[in-house]
């Protein structure tokens, strides 16, 4: 693999497998707003060192003072790195409208053999193609382009406000080693921003599409969750989870799931699914394990109001909430949090509520079951126990328990539902489904007090409803 110089991203660097091409031309496309210059300056502010500065050309897409002030906004700018000479800006657009690209050749001579930088950013590289005489004229000056930077040993970076299609059949595709994408999608009422390396000689990528956004930090990437299935043999975790109701674990053998094992609770609205929930990240506190609930569905004051009347604290420093809104939620760059999160507190409990908003968000069946698959994966290599919520819409003799065949990837089903003995509703429980455990599917009555989840006896055959 060629050497790389880190992107100022971290995410973004993994997606390349280590960064971009180090004395090499790499090249940004994009429609106009999706971000190529920020990226241009975050490269340039991170690699460039006194001994070898980073020298950053404009040309005649925007004015050198208006890209310096808006740079002046972003945190990675450093107006000491200006002062010291480890960036150096320059227009060479007064040149090409008045003189042509010959001239620029000579301008970018100088500043080569003056500055001796080690990056080099042209922003946009497209100026030069749309004011060349000709065709041939054109590439006559991107083969001298390209061999003075090359000469020179640098790392080009040139951006150009092309889109996906009309980049590939670009003069600056052939001789780039490595193309990143920048795109804004319309996905239903979203506006969604995804990269895509296109290109990457000397090395291997992530391909797909990923999110990113661009804030004050400057552009942030975050990896679309696709694991490739990991055929290395790991640890099985022996211990138990405890679910936190004692007659569960008693039907669930020997004390309640295995830990890292990943749990469906399935029901329609109201059953006390969430309350499950509580249950086991709060059992777990008990016992000294962190646990996290990432919720969609309330916020930390409805939260507290619902913990506090079954004698928790919504203030326990060994459950953390992670309450977020499910409009706009992009679950890629929501899962990195959840990931962040688990890694700094040391969580071995995780409670998902619920997988409908997750499912809303991806938008795409496929792609949801791929992404569940790769967090499932990834928890239960390190034994982090997950329960996932799913409302499912069937009061009475549920025909459906999961989307996207998400109860195949689960190792244990419990299902909570209505059942009718005459004019009595009452709620019950099935354990369905316990991998590598023994259990019997039968329907349990159980009762919601102030103590929380109280099962009682099992339902007699016809009282299902």
């Amino acid at each position: 693999m060629t050497d790389r110089l880190s992107t100022g991203n971290a995410k973004l660097d993994a997606i390349l497998k280590g960064g971009l091409p180090k004395n090499a031309i790499n090249l940004i496309v994009g429609i106009p707003g999706s971000g190529k210059t920020i990226l241009s300056q975050q490269f340039a502010f991170h690699n460039a060192t006194r001994e070898q500065p980073a020298l950053y050309l404009s040309t005649l897409s925007e004015p050198l003072d208006k890209i310096l002030r808006y740079a002046e906004t972003l945190e990675f700018f450093d107006p000491g790195a200006i002062r010291d000479g480890r960036i150096v800006y320059q227009d060479v657009g007064q040149i090409l409208g008045e003189h042509g690209l010959g001239d620029v050749i000579i301008a970018i001579d100088r500043y080569l053999k003056e500055v001796r930088p080690g990056v080099v950013v042209i922003d946009s590289f497209r100026a030069f193609h749309a004011l060349a005489r000709d065709e041939t004229t054109f590439r006559q000056f991107l083969f001298e382009m390209t061999r003075r930077l090359t000469a020179h040993s640098t790392t080009s970076l040139w951006n150009a406000p092309y889109p996906r299609e009309q980049a590939i059949k670009a003069a600056e595709f052939a001789v780039a080693d490595a193309i990143i994408a920048l795109d804004i999608k319309q996905v239903a009422e979203r506006e969604l921003r995804v990269l895509q390396v296109m290109k990457l000689r000397g090395g291997d990528f992530l391909s797909g599409e990923h999110v990113y956004k661009i804030s004050a930090a400057g552009v942030t990437v975050f990896p679309r969750l696709a694991d490739e299935h990991d055929e290395t043999r790991y640890e099985l975790a022996h211990g138990r989870a405890e679910s936190g109701i004692a007659a569960l674990d008693d039907l669930l053998g020997q004390g309640g799931y295995w830990e890292g094992a990943t749990t469906l609770i399935a029901g329609p609205s109201g059953i006390g699914k969430t309350l499950m929930g509580l249950h086991f990240l709060y059992h777990g506190a008990h016992n000294g394990e962190p646990g996290i609930l990432a919720t969609f569905q309330e916020n930390v004051s409805q939260l507290s109001r619902i913990v506090s009347s079954f004698g928790w604290s919504i203030d326990d420093p060994l459950v953390r909430v992670l309450s977020r809104s499910p409009v706009n939620l992009n679950i890629d760059e929501w899962v990195y949090e959840l990931l962040d999160l688990i890694e700094s507190t040391g969580s071995r409990r995780v409670v998902i509520d619920s997988l409908a908003d997750l499912r809303a968000a991806a938008g795409d069946p496929v792609r949801f079951r791929e992404w569940m698959f790769s967090l499932i994966q990834r928890c239960a290599r390190v034994g982090i126990s997950i329960m996932l919520i799913s409302e499912v819409p069937d009061l009475f003799q549920l025909r459906r328990i999961s989307e996207e065949a998400i109860s195949h990837l689960a190792d244990n089903v419990v299902l909570l539902q209505y059942v009718q003995e005459g004019a009595e509703l009452s709620r019950a429980l099935t354990v369905l489904k316990t991998r590598a455990m023994p259990h019997r599917p039968l329907i349990h009555k159980y009762e919601i007090t102030e103590h929380g989840f109280e099962l009682g006896g099992v339902v007699p055959l016809g009282s299902e409803g």
